[in-house]
């Protein structure tokens, strides 16, 4: 990647972003060094101005940013980094520099996928994750057609609070369905994608 150093004076912008979320989680700076040590290392690393030197981002607190992706700008003076974060991006101990959210908006679906994940580790007595992906698609797609039907009869008739309850029900059992199938929602917004693209010969 070719990138334009000179404009700001050695280093460029990198906005720091989840890969899965897509939430800010910190703006941070790069020289040539430290671009180069992220892409051989596959870990953040940036130039602190206020140190004046390379900073490995969790160094000392271990909240280390596994690089996904490093996408540079169409000018070549800022970088968007993708990574998955391995502990609060902030110093303050927040999920992001920019304010105390969680995954807001739709990185909530995928901050709950993150958790599936790690609850299907736990004890099956004491997780309803873990039971569940323990019993297997079979039970897990049961629940959906349940939490289905549910969903259903709250929205012809029911008032907007239990809707929205039984639609988060159905959400999260359809994302211990795909977990159990061993597929992430990525799958299916990328065929959402696809059918939102116009077909041949369309105008």
């Amino acid at each position: 990647m070719e990138l334009d150093f000179a404009k700001g004076g050695g280093l460029v912008p990198a906005v720091v972003q989840d890969a899965d979320t897509l939430q800010v989680l910190t703006l941070a700076y790069m020289d040539e060094a430290a671009l180069k040590e992220t892409l051989e290392s596959g870990e953040a690393t940036f130039f602190s101005r206020s140190r004046g030197g390379r900073w490995r981002k969790g160094e000392t607190s271990g909240n280390r940013l596994k690089v996904v992706s490093v996408t540079p700008d169409c000018d070549g003076d800022a970088l968007v980094v993708a990574v998955r974060p391995m502990g609060p991006a902030c110093h303050l101990g927040t999920t992001s520099c920019f304010g105390d959210a969680d995954a807001p908006g739709l990185g909530r679906i995928a901050a709950l996928e993150r958790t599936i994940a790690e609850r299907a580790a736990a004890d099956p007595e004491t997780s309803w994750t873990a039971r569940l992906l323990g019993q297997g698609p079979k039970r897990a797609a049961q629940k959906v057609g349940e939490e289905g039907v549910e969903t259903a009869l709250a929205g012809a008739a029911g008032p907007d609070e239990e809707l929205a309850s039984e639609a988060a029900d159905l959400i999260y059992h359809l994302l211990v369905l795909l977990k159990a199938r061993h597929m992430s929602f990525q799958r299916v917004l990328d065929v959402l994608a696809d059918r939102a693209r116009p077909a041949k010969g369309d105008g």
